[in-house]
């Protein structure tokens, strides 16, 4: 019984350390974006926009994280 805890256990880090490298990225999707900063499809898009960190090439969107979170600091309230 132990050793399938430690097995689920491992596993499960496994899962969560996969989960965290794929939110680091420097880019995202919008689809991922929407997850992320938990905005609306129009509302992200509005946003990123407004920033400039959207890159559009082949049918594909991504949004620049670094480029997009500094556009959102001037929102933050002290």
């Amino acid at each position: 019984m132990k050793t399938e805890n430690m097995y689920y256990n491992q596993q499960k880090r496994s899962e969560v350390k996969e989960e965290a490298r794929r939110l680091r990225r420097k880019f995202l999707r919008y689809q991922q974006a929407e997850i992320v900063y938990s905005l609306s499809h129009k509302k992200l898009m509005e946003l990123a926009n407004d920033a400039g960190a959207i890159y559009r090439m082949e049918g594909i969107v991504l949004i620049n994280r670094e480029i997009f979170d500094e556009y959102l600091e001037q929102f933050h309230e002290k």
